[in-house]
């Protein structure tokens, strides 16, 4: 049996054939982690936003061939009635699917104005005690109908859901992923939301590739990131970048959004049509990147279908009795 060939960098031989020079790899950016399966790789497709929804994209992720590790929701579980998330659990249980939901409320729907300012204020995070209560009766709620990953946008949300699943309160094998309005933009700050209790971390879009070596020298926690990103996160296409951003950021999630493309959330029914044909062009931009991949020799590494743990990761220590 012959040994694989080694992945094809975009262009590398073309450009040498006329003497153009290439940029060498450096082995020491290569991340030293996987995921506990051995993968390095997995996919997602974000807003899912109820099972209308869902059903397009498991119907166009099997027309197309493409593999799907987890799908995740972004308007909330507020915002869906207990038989829409049934209907979720279900379908993604079928497929082998993760369902990851959002937790509730969060500053850029609330009373607050700062939000709305050029500053931004405190973004997505739970204001006040009646907030955080809403993300805790959410994870609760989706907890008992099967749910088993939830979306958090907010550090003190992220570390009492870690503290109410060590004690007990939530699933064991529950999994938490910050989201990318939050994300964590240096090595330290990824390992604080590691430590929290995040099993997986979006990272913003733009980061560098320099950067996510820099994550890797101090945390192993999956990573998500967008390799197109919608517009509200910058919109940036990094589809040619797949391969590198996989070879530095592994264990990394490939999410597969969609520039130019109007925000849906929170969702309705009044965005019906846009939610459903934007959930397909999700998929298909999914499938143009995993062809891609292919076509460099780059496709290898991918976790098995139904893969959905993180595996063993740093916690802060809860403290007793509070």
């Amino acid at each position: 049996m012959t040994a694989a060939s080694p992945p094809r960098r975009p262009g590398v031989d073309a450009l040498a054939r006329i003497g153009h020079p290439v940029p060498p790899l450096d082995p020491a950016d290569a991340s030293p982690h996987a995921f506990p399966d051995g993968g390095t790789w997995r996919t997602e497709i974000p807003s899912v936003e109820g099972p209308e929804a869902l059903a397009v994209v498991l119907k166009e992720s099997a027309r197309l061939d493409l593999p799907v590790h987890r799908i995740s929701q972004g308007s909330g579980v507020w915002m869906l009635s207990d038989a829409e998330i049934t209907e979720m659990v279900q379908g993604c249980a079928e497929r082998s699917v993760e369902l990851c939901l959002f937790t509730g409320p969060r500053g850029i729907w609330d009373i607050g104005a700062a939000t709305r300012t050029d500053s931004g204020g405190a973004g997505l995070r739970a204001r006040g005690h009646d907030a955080l209560a809403g993300c805790v009766e959410d994870a609760l709620r989706a907890a008992e109908l099967g749910v088993r990953c939830l979306l958090v946008a907010d550090e003190g949300v992220l570390w009492t859901l870690h503290r109410m699943r060590e004690s007990g309160a939530l699933p064991a094998d529950i999994t938490f992923k910050a989201s990318a309005l939050i994300g964590p933009v240096n090595p330290a700050s990824y390992a604080v939301y590691e430590h929290l209790g995040a099993d997986s971390l979006n990272v913003p879009s733009d980061l560098t590739l320099d950067h996510l070596t820099e994550i890797r020298r101090v945390s192993r926690a999956p990573m998500d990131l967008y390799v197109e990103a919608p517009d509200d996160l910058g919109g940036y296409v990094r589809m040619y970048e797949a391969a590198e951003l996989i070879r530095r950021g592994a264990p990394l999630y490939l999410k597969f959004g969609l520039s130019k493309s109007p925000g849906i959330y929170p969702y309705g029914a009044h965005l019906r049509e846009h939610a459903l044909a934007t959930a397909r062009e999700r998929v298909r931009r999914g499938r143009l990147v995993l062809d891609l991949l292919a076509r460099h020799g780059a496709d290898g590494g991918m976790s098995p279908l139904g893969s959905r743990l993180p595996g063993d990761l740093r916690r802060f220590p809860a403290p007793e009795g509070n």
